[in-house]
């Protein structure tokens, strides 16, 4: 488990991730330590938004909230991004498995 992956921003919080576009199927991948940031391979090719897409669906359907509670704040054309997330940071850190070491 790493600490620090997920930051704490009033009611919601923030998440560094590393995407994997291409991959037989989305799914949690290990925690970048150096970086902080979760990795996610995800089951879409980087084109046209779809990869963008499966991460923000396979993310709400994760945590069980709504798609239009997680969002790209940073990265929308990079494989490293910051992903907003209206949910409180312990749900995030025990449904995504990066709670505190």
């Amino acid at each position: 488990m790493a600490k620090g992956v997920v930051k704490e921003r009033g009611s919601s919080c923030i998440i560094a991730v590393d995407v994997v576009p291409g991959a037989k199927k989305t799914e949690l991948g290990k925690v970048n330590l150096w970086r902080g940031a979760l990795q996610v391979k995800i089951a879409a090719q980087p084109r046209e938004g779809e990869a963008n897409d499966e991460l923000v669906r396979f993310l709400a359907e994760r945590l069980s909230i709504p798609k239009d509670s997680v969002r790209i704040t940073k990265g929308g054309t990079s494989r490293h991004k910051s992903i907003s997330i209206s949910a409180p940071k312990e749900k995030v850190e025990r449904l995504l498995g990066v709670g505190k070491c």
